[in-house]
């Protein structure tokens, strides 16, 4: 045998997994289908770790956000998700967001370059009937694989819609109209730009979300749910006409300095905001934020060149919609990660139901820590669950209800309560006791090194 352990899948998880296995001296194969003329829905490029959706990782705070805690924890495991999102940071106030090409070049280099990773760009159809294994093939998983897998637990595969936001020519936007700023001047203070809407635009705009033509499900994706945290923006715009205005098109925080006057020398907030953040180094491209959809390509040119700003908009990419698979992971993974009755596989990623590139990285690399103990006889604990990775691992392997299992980012409500803590200081409580405690553990890995 030439490798320790198979990896199957080249994205955000398989890479950290593969990484984390080979910097602790295990040989792996990372087997990717894209580059052999397979591909899948939402994939563009032959890439590793491609990111499909956002560029955003999103915040970037690890003082009082569970998904910036993350962050830190990831990096002082040596992520090589996060090394690569420093190299290919692009501005995004307090949020960090990356270019997407870079950031999968910079990955793929430093696997390429590791001798103890092997790349084969080859398609599996099965999983294998020996061997140390994690699956990494994510939401996307093809077909063949995917009914390899639902034979193996025997559960029916679960599944739910995410959707894609468009990116737009940077060049094409009319800054005489839009304008830079971040929302209450954090981070750099200009990171995004604003196209401001009065009431009467954004009720044109919102009743032409609920008019314009939808792509339409297949039979068997009828009752296939969306995920709450990536919602189609005509999907929010069904629940009220406000809701968009509470949601990723809130004016809060945000002056128009179109209307700036004595009264209010820096301007007043509009009605309503579109927002576009930096998409990549160049500042060349810019993706709207919050506006993934499943409005078909012609609606959504002509309705989002109705967008003040965005009248002459050119589109590098326009929005789409895809179906996404999970696991029921209560039910078949223990907690290693582990299938049920055929331990030689683990899962990782996005396929074990958690929600978010972060979340996916975090779950790759502690697959990837996992099989290192196995195969190094060593005895390897979970992080603590007041931690974001142990409450992220909690939530997939047992704390979650299997009858109503759903992909979960990682947040404060998986953390154990702080029921003695105020209200406002409960976040600042949470990240406090998850650094003690995660740097704790980490401390006391048993012949694994950090």
């Amino acid at each position: 045998m030439t490798h320790d352990v198979h990896i199957i899948g080249g994205g955000l998880a398989g890479s950290e997994a593969a990484w984390q296995l080979a910097r602790r001296g295990y040989r792996v194969r990372l087997s990717e289908m894209r580059g052999t003329g397979a591909t899948t829905p939402a994939h563009q490029t032959d890439g590793l770790a491609e990111l499909v959706c956002s560029n955003s990782f999103r915040s970037d705070d690890d003082e009082r956000n569970a998904v910036g805690l993350l962050h830190h924890e990831m990096r002082r495991l040596d992520s090589l998700v996060m090394r690569a999102g420093e190299k290919a940071r692009v501005p995004a106030g307090s949020a960090m967001a990356v270019d997407r090409d870079v950031f999968s070049e910079e990955v793929e280099r430093a696997l390429q370059e590791h001798p103890n990773v092997t790349i084969v760009r080859e398609r599996v159809d099965s999983l294998p009937a020996s061997g140390a294994t994690i699956v990494a093939t994510g939401p996307l998983t093809a077909e063949a694989l995917a009914a390899s897998i639902v034979q193996a637990t025997g559960q029916d595969r679960l599944a739910f819609f995410d959707a894609i936001a468009p990116i737009v020519h940077r060049d094409s936007i009319d800054m005489d109209i839009a304008w830079f700023q971040s929302r209450w001047n954090k981070g750099d203070g200009k990171d995004y730009i604003n196209c401001p809407m009065d009431k009467d635009q954004y009720l044109a705009f919102h009743q032409g979300l609920l008019d314009g033509e939808k792509t339409t499900f297949k039979e068997w994706e009828a009752n296939t749910p969306y995920f709450e945290g990536c919602m189609p923006i005509e999907v929010m715009a069904s629940r009220g006409v406000d809701t968009l205005r509470f949601g990723p098109m809130k004016p809060v925080g945000l002056d128009d300095p179109r209307t700036a006057c004595p009264e209010f020398p820096q301007g007043r907030w509009p009605h309503a905001v579109v927002q576009l953040r930096q998409d990549n180094k160049l500042g060349t491209l810019w993706n709207m934020v919050g506006f993934q959809t499943k409005l078909k390509h012609g609606a959504q040119v002509a309705l989002f060149r109705t967008i003040p700003g965005l009248e002459n908009a050119e589109f590098a990419r326009l929005g789409g919609l895809h179906r996404n698979t999970f696991l029921n992971s209560p039910l078949v993974l223990d907690r290693q990660l582990r299938l049920k009755g055929g331990e030689h596989v683990r899962f990782a990623g996005q396929i074990t139901g958690c929600e978010g590139y972060v979340e996916s990285s975090a779950v790759g690399l502690m697959a990837g820590m996992m099989a290192a103990a196995e195969l190094g006889g060593g005895n390897w604990s979970p992080p603590p669950r007041s931690s974001a990775m142990g409450a992220l691992l909690s939530h997939i392997t047992g704390d979650a209800e299997a009858e109503t299992f759903q992909p979960m980012n990682v947040n404060f409500g998986l953390f154990p309560p702080l029921r003695d803590v105020k209200k406002k200081s409960r976040k600042e409580a949470y990240t406090t006791r998850a650094k003690t405690e995660f740097g704790a553990w980490m401390a006391e890995l048993d012949g694994i090194p950090a």
